[in-house]
């Protein structure tokens, strides 16, 4: 069986870049056919066989692949992938849209449906600041980008999901059904050490992220702020310096934190914070197999992978009113931490390698 491995873009070392490294662990010989891609900083697979397109030295002049959006359709289909037999993409936005031989099979794990051309269209225009002026032209084309999609979601025989709410909106965009096989969770994340005397120890809550304007970062330091809560904020993005003006004296911004510090930062946390509406959220697993709770918005792939008054709990909506009644709760609540770990094996990067292997050996 001759493997191929495509993605939308590698220009940073952040979730989906994560399947991506799993796949190639399971195949480490399978090219992988991207868009664009940034050598430095993609962890394990800095030394696999990226093939990149034609669109590489535009990425290399402006350094954001998002720019190059309007010409990737494209690019991608014009990727050359004849004598594979089986094509696995991992995709969230153009990495499906890959033109299959006839003879191969097309497994697509997909992270979602490409949100900014359906239903998020707005709140990205927002988040990007694009200009009033120029909104037109962006609106149209992401129309054409919507038209697109559709049709590439034909050329995908087997359509994994990363959750069940990623399930819904691939049967409601596409009208297709699919499996679910949840994000991995690295095994540097188990292996730290545990013991239940450590919860009495902590004391700052924690968020981890990329800062982009959707994963509400901007909520938390409100709370913080108003409750005097002791916050630690774990990551970097555009929005970052519109956070730290926000922030008061009891929120502490770490930065950037390598993969291998992480397991130290959640084993330290006396809860996980997570408030946006994540597809699927590798956040929440990595704190769960550090053994600490995590206390989420109850929406997207946080719904599946916590177990309420196992290994965390929900709040209903983006507000601090929830937030601060879950809080309350969570006070009258003993969490294990060993507990919540074992809750968290079952989406260990192991039992994702052996989902995704039964899979393209049935295809």
């Amino acid at each position: 069986m001759r493997l191929a491995l495509t993605a939308d873009w590698l220009p940073i070392f952040a979730g989906a870049e994560h399947v991506i490294a799993e796949f190639h662990t399971l195949w480490p010989s399978a090219p992988i056919f991207t868009t664009v891609a940034a050598r430095r900083g993609l962890g394990p697979l800095q030394n696999a066989d990226i093939r990149v397109s034609r669109l590489q030295p535009w990425f290399q002049f402006l350094h954001d692949h998002r720019l190059l959006l309007p010409w990737m359709p494209a690019t991608v289909e014009a990727m050359d992938l004849r004598g594979y037999d089986v094509i696995l993409s991992s995709s969230h936005a153009v990495g499906k849209g890959i033109v299959p031989p006839s003879s191969a099979t097309h497994i697509c794990y997909c992270h979602t449906p490409m949100r900014y051309a359906w239903e998020m269209e707005e709140r990205y225009l927002q988040d990007f600041r694009i200009p009033k002026l120029a909104r037109k032209t962006v609106k149209g084309l992401l129309t054409k980008l919507r038209r697109w999609d559709l049709t590439t979601a034909k050329r995908v025989d087997v359509f994994i999901a990363n959750s069940s709410e990623t399930q819904s909106r691939i049967r409601s965009v596409y009208r297709r059904e699919s499996t679910v096989v949840s994000p991995p969770i690295h095994e540097r994340f188990f292996a730290y050490p545990l013991s239940r005397e450590q919860m009495e120890r902590r004391h700052a809550f924690l968020a981890v992220g990329r800062m982009v304007p959707y994963k509400r970062f901007d909520l938390l330091i409100a709370f913080a702020n108003a409750r005097r809560l002791p916050l630690v904020i774990a990551g970097t993005g555009p929005d970052e310096k519109r956070l730290r003006r926000l922030a008061g004296p009891t929120v502490t911004f770490l930065g950037y934190v390598a993969d291998e510090d992480l397991p130290r930062i959640y084993t330290n946390a006396r809860a996980l914070l997570f408030p946006p509406h994540e597809d699927a959220g590798i956040v929440p697993l990595e704190a769960q197999a550090c053994g600490t709770p995590v206390i989420a918005f109850r929406r997207g792939g946080a719904a599946d992978s916590v177990k309420e008054g196992v290994s965390g709990l929900f709040f209903s909506d983006q507000s601090t009113g929830a937030i601060a009644e879950a809080l309350a709760r969570f006070e009258d609540m003993i969490y294990d931490p060993i507990a919540i770990r074992t809750h968290a094996k079952q989406y260990s990067a192991e039992k994702f390698r052996e989902k995704i292997k039964v899979i393209v050996q049935a295809s």
